[in-house]
């Protein structure tokens, strides 16, 4: 996914499908969270919009942390019962969970995918690699 969209901005004229490319800057983690929020709004999946943001928000700023180049989200809500959310950058190592201690201020991020989402995963790609999840939506 990485490169495949210059803009920045919502693919309107698909209906429940959304993608952006930001460039690995420190505005990237916000950029990602309006963008997401405000297409959930519009797609009324207001319910899901919270955690949707947070683990966004974890994912883009591990990929800021650890790649450099453009780092890619995508959505799906039109597959079913559900939301898919897609992070990518240009780095083809795969994400670790690791065990934080109490007092580490960070290394929660992929944990907090693993427990907020129905499912998770990751796959490589021609130019690094997606990390995904998957809500359930109510209804």
């Amino acid at each position: 996914m990485v490169g495949v969209s210059d803009s920045a901005g919502t693919l309107e004229w698909t209906p429940g499908f959304a993608e952006w490319s930001f460039p690995a800057e420190a505005g990237a983690v916000r950029t990602a969270r309006t963008l997401v929020r405000d297409t959930l709004r519009q797609w009324g999946l207001e319910a899901v919009t919270d955690v949707t943001v947070l683990l966004v928000s974890e994912l883009v700023t591990n990929s800021l942390r650890y790649a450099s180049g453009p780092i890619g989200v995508r959505m799906y809500s039109h597959a079913g019962p559900s939301l898919l959310v897609e992070v990518s950058d240009p780095l083809p190592d795969p994400p670790r969970e690791r065990v934080a201690e109490p007092d580490d201020e960070g290394g929660r991020g992929l944990q907090l995918v693993a427990l907020a989402s129905r499912r998770w995963g990751t796959r490589p790609g021609s130019t690094g690699k997606t990390v995904w999840f998957e809500l359930s939506l109510p209804g």
